[in-house]
C-alpha cells in the first residue's frame, strides 16, 4: 500500500515542476515577444557600459554553433530539444520527490521548449541579451538559455551533492 502512495505523490508532484517549466517557457515567450515588439533586427538599446538589450536572430545552437550549416540544424535542434523534453518529463515524473533535481531539470524544460518554438515559428532563436567588456562581446542570449545555463548548474550540483551523501 505505500508504493501505491508514493507513486500518487510522485504524480502529483510533477504537476509542481511542470508548473516551473511553463512559467519559465512564458517568461521565456513573453520577453521575445516584448523584444520582437519594441527592436528591429540588429537595434541595440545601451542599458549600461556592459549590457545592452539587442535584437538578433541565431539559427544555430548556443554560441551561433552551426548558424551557417544550411538550414537542416533547424530541424536537428527542434527534433533534439523534443527528445530532450520528453526526457525530462519522464524523469520528472519518475523523481518528483527530488527538489533540486526537478527544479534544474524544470529550468531545463522550460528553456528548452522556448528554444524549440522559436525555431518552429520563425527558423531562429530570438536572442536579446547583449553582456560586453570594450569591444569583446559574449554572444547575445535569451531567458530560454539563461534557465537553460542555470538548470545545468544546478544539475552538476545535484549530482556532486548525491555523490557526497553517498548515494
Amino acid at each position: 500500500m505505500a508504493k501505491n502512495k508514493s507513486a500518487f505523490s510522485s504524480g502529483s508532484g510533477v504537476w509542481l515542476w511542470l508548473g516551473v517549466a511553463l512559467i519559465t517557457l512564458l517568461l521565456d515567450q513573453l520577453t521575445k515577444i516584448a523584444v520582437v515588439g519594441a527592436f528591429q533586427l540588429g537595434e541595440a538599446l545601451p542599458i549600461t557600459s556592459f549590457f545592452n538589450l539587442v535584437r538578433v536572430h541565431n539559427p544555430g545552437a548556443a554560441f551561433s554553433f552551426l548558424a551557417d550549416a544550411g538550414g537542416w540544424q533547424r530541424w536537428f535542434f527542434t527534433g533534439l530539444g523534443v527528445v530532450a523534453a520528453g526526457v525530462m518529463v519522464y524523469l520528472l515524473r519518475m523523481h518528483a520527490g527530488q527538489t533540486l533535481f526537478c527544479l534544474a531539470l524544470s529550468l531545463l524544460l522550460g528553456g528548452a521548449v522556448g528554444n524549440v518554438i522559436d525555431r518552429l515559428l520563425y527558423s531562429h532563436v530570438i536572442d536579446f541579451l547583449d553582456f560586453y567588456y570594450g569591444t569583446w562581446h559574449f554572444p547575445a542570449f535569451n531567458v530560454a538559455d539563461s534557465a537553460i545555463t542555470v538548470g545545468a548548474g544546478l544539475l552538476i550540483l545535484d549530482e556532486l551533492l548525491r555523490v557526497r551523501r553517498g548515494k
